[in-house]
């Protein structure tokens, strides 16, 4: 009996011991853990909203879809936005829809993705969609086709810059100049350079109304039997950006083929004017003259 009441109270001091030993390891972390300064809270970047629309009303581009998966990856995988894609124009107004349904008013930029023919929008919706860019400051990006859309809207060639007119050498390969390789939808590209493409002819459209980013070299380019060249000057412009009022517009010619879309260099263009188009980064608008060797071609 004496040899278990020993025990029992060598058993209680070591639980004592450890106990006591337990809380000084504790207030000890605590007060290293006070001393260290807390990790910063991460930076919390707006999430702007790009609304894609895909309506064709005319032909249709294979490569609308793989626009519109690229856009919206581009905005998942940097975090910069999150994307709406229609093929409808029921977002362009800034009435009030309902149903949970965003208008004209939650977006910062709007991009037409091979957009064809006279895309179904009313006067209302013409106006509220001119009046985003050019008087509320957003921006706007067109993809090839976005120049072979509403013919009958003058304002809309006033805003983009012109109309498609006839490419007059279809899908080929493509020798172009980077025109201004400051501008960051560019600046990736080397000074000459070849890509697989189609390349629109534009009508109703001048050098001195926009800032031209890539060109086709005027040298080395078939000029024989060809009844599509309707351009005397042959300046044919494949990327420019220019301004509507306040807001920031951006188009090319490139992405016609869905192959395009595997491009890293192409979704390096469009992704960094999309965030050009949002304010991220500057650019100029400013136009130029052409280069002298491309001026003296023709």
């Amino acid at each position: 009996m004496r040899a278990f009441r020993l025990f029992f109270l060598f058993s209680s001091a070591m639980i004592a011991l450890l106990v006591v030993g337990h809380a000084s390891r504790v207030q000890a972390q605590s007060a290293v853990s006070d001393a260290v300064a807390p990790a910063p809270h991460p930076k919390q970047i707006h999430l702007k909203h790009v609304l894609v629309i895909g309506q064709t009303k005319g032909f249709e581009h294979d490569s609308v879809s793989a626009a519109m998966d690229a856009i919206y990856t581009m905005g998942r995988d940097s975090g910069l936005w999150d994307t709406t894609m229609r093929t409808d124009t029921e977002l362009l107004t800034k009435k009030d829809l309902g149903r949970n349904a965003k208008n004209l008013n939650y977006f910062d930029v709007l991009i037409f993705s091979s957009t064809t023919g006279e895309l179904e929008m009313d006067d209302a919706q013409k106006q509220d969609m001119l009046s985003f860019i050019k008087e509320d400051g957003k921006g706007f990006v067109g993809i090839h086709a976005a120049l072979d859309t509403n013919y009958n809207w003058p304002e809309y060639g006033e805003m983009i810059g012109g109309w498609f007119d006839q490419h007059p050498w279809s899908t080929f390969n493509a020798p172009i100049l980077n025109e201004d390789p400051r501008f960051p939808a560019v600046r990736h590209f080397p000074q000459a350079f070849v890509k697989y493409d189609e390349i629109y002819q534009p009508k109703a459209w001048s050098r001195d109304k926009v800032n031209v980013l890539l060109s086709l070299d005027p040298t080395k380019l078939n000029y024989e039997n060809n009844q599509r060249i309707h351009r005397a000057d042959h300046d044919f412009p494949v990327a420019w950006s220019k301004m509507y009022g306040k807001g920031r517009v951006f188009y090319s010619t490139l992405g016609h083929t869905e192959e395009a879309w595997t491009d890293p260099d192409i979704r390096t263009m469009y992704f960094e004017a999309i965030k050009w188009a949002l304010g991220m980064t500057e650019g100029s608008t400013a136009s130029h003259p052409r280069p002298a060797a491309a001026a003296q071609s023709h």
